[in-house]
């Protein structure tokens, strides 16, 4: 399926193409195919391509001179694709510890939305999320596919400190904060693994198409855990499910 793009120069160097304004696998699918296809033709002539929801983000090494041109340029190659590759992705069994010492948020939460907490732990653990794309901070992963009835507007008042490892939960997404920083969702428990580091390669292992199952665990699993992190020991081949 093809859809309607539009082209907007965001600055001097950098082309922003935007997708409708929804949220969907098969667009998802779209923008990375599209986003694979810039980087093979152009090559040296780009410095980087960002994905997010709806749109791309390409940034070019020097000045675009003549930006109709290139727009025209990214319409020609959109337009002539006829073939969409499907795009290799993994899936991820990502830990969580959702005991009270950091589901910070789930007392208030639990009571706004009518649920129990073990409903409400059920209902995040059962589904299999699609990472959409990766951004406020790196290796923040936004993810979609959460429970219609977990869906809950972002805080009017972010916290100012939200804990490195924080999973939560803001409108109709969940996510993990990859390092301590403000934050507005809904914090619903915590889990020790690694999300970005920037000595390794790739800084953040999961990718934008990849999928995430969360797993609760204990407070003594969730220690262990980030001890074997600290210790080097743990091997995040572990987290892939084949």
């Amino acid at each position: 399926m093809k859809y309607k793009l539009q082209f907007l120069q965001y600055n001097e160097c950098s082309i922003l193409v935007e997708w409708p304004a929804i949220i969907d696998k098969n667009m998802l699918n779209d923008i990375l195919n599209f986003k694979n296809l810039i980087q093979n033709k152009y090559g040296k002539q780009i410095v980087e391509v960002i994905a997010a929801y709806n749109s791309i983000l390409i940034f070019y090494v020097s000045t675009i001179e003549d930006v109709n041109s290139v727009f025209l340029d990214l319409e020609l190659l959109y337009d002539n694709c006829n073939s969409i590759s499907v795009i290799e992705s993994n899936t991820f069994r990502i830990p969580v510890c959702y005991d009270d010492e950091f589901a910070v948020d789930i007392d208030d939460y639990s009571r706004t939305k009518k649920l129990t907490k073990e409903e409400i732990i059920k209902r995040h653990i059962d589904p299999i999320y699609t990472v959409f794309f990766i951004g406020f901070l790196p290796g923040f992963l936004y993810l979609g596919g959460l429970d219609f009835k977990l869906h809950l507007d972002r805080k009017k008042t972010p916290n100012l400190n939200v804990k490195k490892g924080a999973v939560a939960i803001g409108g109709k997404q969940t996510g993990i904060y990859p390092q301590d920083s403000p934050g507005g969702w809904h914090i619903i428990g915590n889990s020790p693994i690694e999300l970005f580091n920037p000595k390794q390669d790739p800084p953040c292992f999961i990718k934008a198409g990849d999928k995430v199952k969360f797993h609760a665990i204990s407070k003594s699993e969730y220690f262990e855990i980030q001890n074997e992190i600290t210790l080097s020991r743990f091997d995040i081949k572990t987290l892939l499910i084949v």
